[in-house]
């Protein structure tokens, strides 16, 4: 093994920094899954392929004889494995769901640890520009792009002066929303009796503030809350 130490080492440095550059954009965008765990996911995948690939160095002399390991299995099993992880940076919060983003960045990092531990390095660099380029640029994109902004809204109405469907619904129109789909909730607690749980979309970003100075001023509505939708 002391023989391919400084090439092993070379692998997992090369995979160590990929995972690091895209964990830094992860980062830097407050998301949970960042710089330490992307760099850990990159580098585990280069291990792992690297086991495949060394085989001769830990199987006895026996063994390689008879027995042959398909490094593109291993590679199936790393990138199957890493759905777990990606599925634990997946919430949902009411009818919105955030993660998906870090969910694919993780998966994608893990597929950069195998072309490391293979040491692919040109297809690696090639990779992280790619998706350094999708996740920033693409994000830069996006933003300039005209696109309905989706937010799910939930309404605690008071018993005394309920807010019929139609109204809500003229409201919302008012300020520039349509809703896309509600949910009706019977409640038993004082002075409440009524919930609308909704997911609403507007094109513009300044009718969230109108329709937050609305609602506010509004006796039916005893507590509201507007949550924005995003990866």
């Amino acid at each position: 093994m002391t023989d391919n130490m400084f090439e092993i080492l070379v692998h997992l440095l090369a995979a160590m920094a990929a995972g690091g550059i895209i964990g830094l954009e992860r980062s830097y965008n407050g998301h949970a899954a960042g710089f330490r765990t992307h760099t850990l996911v990159c580098m585990a995948s280069s291990v792992l392929m690297l086991v495949a690939i060394y085989q001769k160095d830990w199987f006895a002399q026996a063994l390689i004889e008879t027995v042959r390991i398909d490094p593109t299995r291993m590679a199936q099993g790393i990138m199957t494995g890493i759905g777990f992880l990606g599925a634990g940076v997946i919430m949902r919060e009411g009818l919105s769901i955030r993660g998906l983003t870090t969910a694919a960045s993780i998966w994608i990092t893990a597929a950069i640890g195998i072309l490391a531990g293979v040491g692919l390095y040109g297809a690696v660099i090639i990779v992280i520009v790619l998706t350094i380029g999708t996740l920033s640029v693409f994000r830069w994109i996006e933003s300039k792009l005209p696109a309905l902004i989706y937010a799910q809204c939930s309404l605690r109405l008071n018993c005394d002066a309920p807010i019929p469907e139609e109204d809500l619904r003229a409201l919302l129109a008012d300020h520039g929303f349509d809703i896309v789909n509600v949910s009706y909730t019977f409640v038993q607690e004082e002075g409440t009796c009524f919930k609308y749980d909704m997911m609403i979309r507007t094109r513009r970003q300044q009718n969230f503030e109108r329709l937050s100075h609305k609602l506010s001023t509004l006796d039916s509505i005893l507590e509201f809350r507007i949550s924005l939708t995003g990866d």
